[in-house]
């Protein structure tokens, strides 16, 4: 060693991989089959070399040490000799400091400079770099994995009972009043009991926060002022990142984190990651050499015939390989990670078919799926894929494994088109209410593997939904060009924010609209942060780099009468099975009744009929669900019976009169909730006629 006698490496060993306390010091592996020397550098707590290890031992193909003496909180990181060959796809510069890819806690954010590239900026990149970047790069940390959980265990809440509310970190909390200025933006604030309450309060049952592995804010969105807001730019994918740490201490992240898990744990809510595990923020030829394209480029990432240049299915310019076993076993160990030492409750995967990726097309038996499912630990907790990348043939809504739940982006598509007017509607509206039987039956899959959902982080809030015809993105520095031009919105006569009365209370009732389609649709309900507040972000409808009042939620501007209009219709959906179904519905009568699980009216009152669906007029129709059809036990094993229901929805630009069913279906009809200004409580005979508001919806249950 150099500068630090004190410390005699041992031979360690190659298993696990990372950084590991044991017996008075610390073990480091790293996996790099094509690298030819491996040293290993020791920083001090503020960033002062301290000593170099060279790295001897190699057990299949992993470079292997154990230090004596070194602790929790040492700071530490690689550099690693091999041939400089761009044009094949080797890059080993040992100029360039390097993150251990296994790292669970990183010291804070990239300094962006010239020497963080292995290639010399201005130049072409098969030229080498001799710029030391250890200065630049935040380095890896040695934690204590030991920690109290107190016998909080997790909720372990079915599929079919959740409800999913997507978040961010600091846009959750940065403004909460309730919150102490040190925690605002952080795990810790999540972990408060005023944002815990707010999620109680509304029903939710699991919290999907948008990623928190350590990602990098790219050096052209630092240079214009700007940050990767939303971190779908990973490089550590076992830290959680730095930046949402209330604390100081090195590695403290990791123990909040874990707080934050607890917490919300110990309310009964779930927490799922939103992880990037298709491409790493080192980019394309031209990117930086920070972690993988160093450790060994050619076998972390999937490289085109001419090797000096990347597959891209991701827009970020390149692709984890995924196909190839030393990359899907850290894919692999980081899921395990986070489940047995973070006790995180399941994943939503980003741009998931990339990951399915063979040599070239999507396979959904490949390598990728095939582990997971047999894998005793991830296989057993929420697998949530976002089913498309940007590759050819990568739009895979539907075809996703059995294990698997999917963001539905077609039932998206078609909830927004029914309420803005779109024609021909119904019969697509129908797949779309009753979990999608047309993409899930026919796969041994149930109502709860759609994910439904009518925004997300990507694209327009509610609000922006119904007060916004096209995207409004200059702040983004791109000329408005960026994020998605087609976004099925309606501003509803005026662009943005308007003060005209008639105006406000249609955008009011179809944000209700939107909403109670959303929670009374079979499948699980996905809600983002904010929607229930009102929350605008002026109508940019791609704010990734918007660390600002632009995407964080705005408290103090809460709209009190929407966020009580959900907490009912949230409310609703769990006191009664028959909106969470764990079967499809069969369409036939029910024994001994006569009548269907489910049945399709006109506002008439009498049945669909097939040519019914498909016309052009036709904008507005009822639904009866059957209670009796639901089967619910109690906890003595007692059958337990359920209310049926009669849904209306009317996307018809006049009121429409709906002749209630008949008394078959129910004596008595009770109004209990309604996203017009009518008084709920009312009650109607069967058969009696019910006016129903242009563009509203009507839920009425039988008595």
């Amino acid at each position: 060693m150099n500068n630090q006698t004190r410390y005699t490496p041992e031979t360690g060993k190659p298993y696990p991989l990372g950084a590991s306390l044991e017996g008075g010091g610390v073990n480091f592996a790293l996996y790099s089959a094509n690298a030819t020397r491996v040293e290993l550098h020791l920083y001090d707590a503020k960033d002062l070399h301290i000593g170099t290890v060279e790295v001897l031992e190699r057990t299949r193909q992993v470079w292997h040490v154990f230090v004596p003496g070194l602790g929790e909180g040492q700071r530490y990181g690689y550099r690693l000799w091999g041939p400089h060959e761009p044009e094949n796809g080797w890059r080993f510069n040992p100029n360039k400091l390097l993150m251990d890819p296994y790292a669970k806690a990183i010291s804070g954010r990239i300094q962006w400079h010239d020497a963080l590239f292995g290639y010399v900026v201005g130049e072409n990149d098969l030229t080498y770099s001799l710029l030391d970047s250890a200065p630049f790069l935040p380095k890896s940390i040695v934690i204590d994995s030991n920690y109290d959980w107190e016998g909080v265990g997790q909720p372990r809440i079915p599929y079919h009972e959740s409800i999913i509310y997507e978040a961010h970190v600091k846009g959750l909390t940065f403004r909460h009043p309730g919150l102490a200025e040190n925690i605002r933006g952080t795990y810790a604030g999540i972990a408060h009991p005023v944002i815990i309450g707010h999620l109680k309060s509304l029903g939710i049952t699991a919290i999907e926060l948008m990623p928190v592995q350590h990602f990098v804010n790219d050096r052209h969105l630092v240079e214009k002022g700007l940050t990767n807001y939303w971190g779908y730019n990973t490089i550590g994918f076992f830290a959680p990142d730095c930046r949402y740490a209330s604390g100081e201490k090195e590695g403290g992240q990791v123990g909040e984190f874990k707080d934050m898990v607890k917490a919300l744990h110990r309310a009964g809510i779930e927490v799922i990651l939103d992880v990037v595990y298709n491409h790493t923020a080192e980019g394309n030829h031209l990117g930086p050499t920070l972690c993988f394209k160093g450790a060994d480029n050619q076998e972390y990432y999937r490289l085109c015939q001419d090797r000096r240049y990347y597959m891209d299915f991701t827009g970020t310019g390149n692709t984890l390989n995924a196909y190839f076993p030393p990359v899907l076993r850290l894919m692999m160990d980081s899921l395990r990670y986070w489940i047995t030492e973070m006790h995180v409750d399941g994943f939503r995967f980003d741009l998931a078919s990339a990951l399915a990726r063979g040599l070239d097309e999507v396979d959904m038996l490949g390598s990728f799926f095939s582990i997971i499912h047999q894998d005793p630990v991830i296989s057993q907790v929420k697998l949530i894929a976002e089913p498309w990348d940007l590759g050819e043939g990568g739009y895979q809504v539907g075809n996703f494994p059995s294990e698997w739940a999917e963001w539905n982006g077609r039932y998206r598509d078609c909830i927004r088109d029914f309420w803005r007017g779109e024609q021909s509607m119904l019969s697509e509206f129908a797949d779309r209410i009753t979990g999608s039987p047309d993409l899930y039956n026919d796969s041994n899959r149930t109502p709860s593997a759609s994910i439904n959902l009518v925004t997300a982080h990507d694209g327009f809030t509610l609000h922006d939904l119904v007060s916004y015809n096209g995207k409004h993105n200059q702040a983004n520095g791109e000329d408005n060009n960026d994020g998605e031009p087609h976004n099925r919105s309606s501003n509803h006569g005026v662009e943005g924010e308007t003060s005209d009365p008639g105006i406000i209370s249609l955008r009011q009732r179809q944000k209700k609209n939107l909403l109670s389609t959303l929670m009374l649709s079979q499948g699980v309900p996905m809600l983002l942060a904010g929607d229930e507040l009102g929350r605008s972000q002026r109508g940019n409808n791609n704010a990734y780099c918007q660390d600002n009042e632009i995407s964080w939620l705005n408290w103090a501007d809460a709209d009190l009468e929407l966020l009580a209009f959900v907490k009912k219709l949230i409310s609703l959906r769990k006191m009664h099975p028959v909106f969470r179904r764990r079967k499809w519905f069969q369409g036939e009568p029910i024994r001994g009744l006569g009548v269907k699980d489910i049945h399709w009216f006109q506002p008439n009152g009498k049945e669909m009929e097939d040519h019914n669906w498909e016309e052009d007029f036709a904008r507005s129709l009822g639904v009866f669900l059957s209670g009796d059809a639901v089967k619910v036990y109690g906890p003595a094993g007692e059958r337990l019976a359920g209310n049926s229901f009669y849904l209306i929805f009317n996307a018809h630009s006049g009121p429409l009169d709906f002749r209630l069913p008949m008394q078959d279906h129910g004596l008595k009809w009770e109004l209990v909730l309604s996203t017009c200004d009518r008084a709920h409580g009312q009650y109607y005979p069967a058969g009696d006629l019910l006016q129903v508001t242009d563009r509203s919806v009507a839920v009425l249950r039988s008595c």
